[in-house]
């Protein structure tokens, strides 16, 4: 079995997959305060619950854009696997022609994203990664990652418009039935689902302007995707697994190093 892990700015996934079955899913808070003790009573307290043998364990992968918590994870992770993580960075073969002015700037979930999506989808292909931060990866019709964009997510943009103003609130993340509203927490609302909403489908339309050519897949996943895909008026691939399907492809490539 592999367990892979991908550590966001507000929460950790891991996966446990037996070839390309899923065995579990989990998703637990990010928290930089915790110590490798902490998150390893964690892990371990994941497998008991799912009824699944961690001593079966044979590697394990991890991408982590949280680089204060990375070697508490992976020593948390050795602990309770006997194995220690092979970490998505520098070095790593992913089999990506990435044409950005740095390659080294490309964060791990990005390139996650991007190896699952080719083996996935036809190109080319936007991804949307929709969290706490959303970003944006292209890649042509030949497969290579030419760039994209990064904005605040739709819970970050509220939040801050809670603490950054004296008379807006803490808002839920619900759809209102329509678009003109009447108070203040529907209006916050409408920017935050049909605001991003638009503003996915209006960077699709400056892409494929850009590409001189129609997309053949837009794929969208994260933790918030579900509050903001179904307003799109474009067709948005929702894909709660990419992230997963792109560390155990990446385990394939290195599992010889």
């Amino acid at each position: 079995m592999l367990l892979a892990i991908d550590a966001g700015n507000t929460n950790i996934v891991l996966g446990c997959m037996e070839h390309d079955k899923l065995r579990f899913t989990a998703r637990v808070r990010t928290d930089r305060a915790k110590t490798e003790d902490e998150y390893a009573l964690i892990f371990r307290n994941l497998f008991d619950l799912h009824q699944v043998d961690r001593r079966a364990v044979e590697g394990s992968i991890l991408s982590c854009v949280v680089s204060e918590i990375t070697e508490a994870i992976c020593n948390a992770v050795k602990t309770v696997t006997k194995k220690r993580p092979l970490v998505v960075g520098a070095g790593i073969k992913t089999g990506l022609n990435i044409k950005i002015d740095n390659p080294a700037q490309l964060g791990a979930d990005l390139v996650v994203d991007a190896v699952a999506a080719l083996a996935k989808y036809p190109k080319p292909i936007i991804i949307f990664d929709i969290g706490t931060a959303n970003t944006m990866s292209v890649l042509d019709g030949q497969g290579r990652f030419l760039g994209g964009a990064i904005m605040a997510g739709p819970r970050l943009s509220v939040d801050t418009l809670a603490t950054r103003t004296s008379q807006l609130p803490r808002i839920d993340l619900d759809a209102p039935p329509k678009v003109i509203c009447s108070n203040t927490i529907q209006c916050m609302q409408v920017g935050a689902i049909y605001g991003h909403a638009a503003m996915i489908d209006g960077l699709i339309d400056r892409v494929e302007e850009e590409l001189g050519e129609t997309v053949a897949s837009v794929v969208a996943t994260g933790g918030l995707i579900g509050r903001i895909a179904p307003y799109c008026r474009r067709k948005i691939i929702c894909d709660d697994t990419l992230m997963l399907d792109g560390l155990r492809i990446l385990y394939e490539k290195n599992r010889g190093n």
